[in-house]
């Protein structure tokens, strides 16, 4: 899945240079002229540093390898609307969510239900407006310095973040939002894996 991404790097024109985080003992199993490789670190947030330490350009895409169905077309269409929107700090690719998305708690220890149910049984706290709500992706592109800020905070905030967009965001930067469609999909199942073999099949031979 990381040639794939790598692959639809390569193709971009704005795309000067592209850095991988690998699993430590993995730094020697890529190559290329193009490509450079650093080891990542025990958390998201460590990887992301430590490839961005090897960034010298003013824009950055972060993305990530298990979404494989990327295309050259997004990551300009992103690095195109954040070159232009010089207040803002970065861009995401993201989808709108078209699932009824419901709030859960537990249930009460006083509550009374039938057979099969318990306290720790799940109920529904309310219904959030999906019309507002949107599934990050990546790409993210940001500024390098806007990144490099975010990340320059203590280790458990930094890792506790699921994507660079949060901190990016509790540092005051402004991040834009993309549409992406829905089959820049993130492979974490086996599911998903064959869903994004046959899409890819699909391109291959269109």
């Amino acid at each position: 899945m990381i040639e794939w991404s790598v692959d639809a790097f390569r193709a971009c024109e704005s795309v000067r240079s592209i850095v991988v985080a690998c699993p430590p003992g993995h730094v020697h199993d890529l190559g290329g002229h193009d490509l450079g490789v650093v080891s990542g670190g025990a958390t998201r947030g460590q990887s992301v540093a430590n490839a961005l330490a090897a960034v010298g350009t003013e824009l950055v895409a972060v993305h990530d390898a298990a979404r494989p169905l990327l295309t050259p077309e997004l990551v300009e269409e992103l690095v195109a609307l954040l070159t232009e929107a010089s207040d803002a700090a970065g861009v995401i690719a993201a989808t709108p969510i078209t699932d009824t998305v419901k709030r859960a708690g537990e249930a009460t220890s006083d509550a009374s239900f039938g057979p099969g149910m318990n306290d720790a049984t799940l109920v529904v706290e309310s219904t959030l407006d999906r019309s507002r709500l949107w599934a990050a992706q990546t790409p993210q592109v940001f500024r390098v310095e806007a990144l490099r800020a975010a990340l320059a905070v203590e280790p458990e905030r930094r890792d506790a973040a699921t994507d660079e967009s949060m901190l990016v965001e509790a540092a005051g930067g402004t991040v834009l939002l993309h549409p992406a469609g829905p089959e820049n999909l993130k492979v974490t199942t086996p599911l998903d894996l064959r869903v994004a073999e046959l899409l890819l099949a699909e391109r291959s031979q269109g």
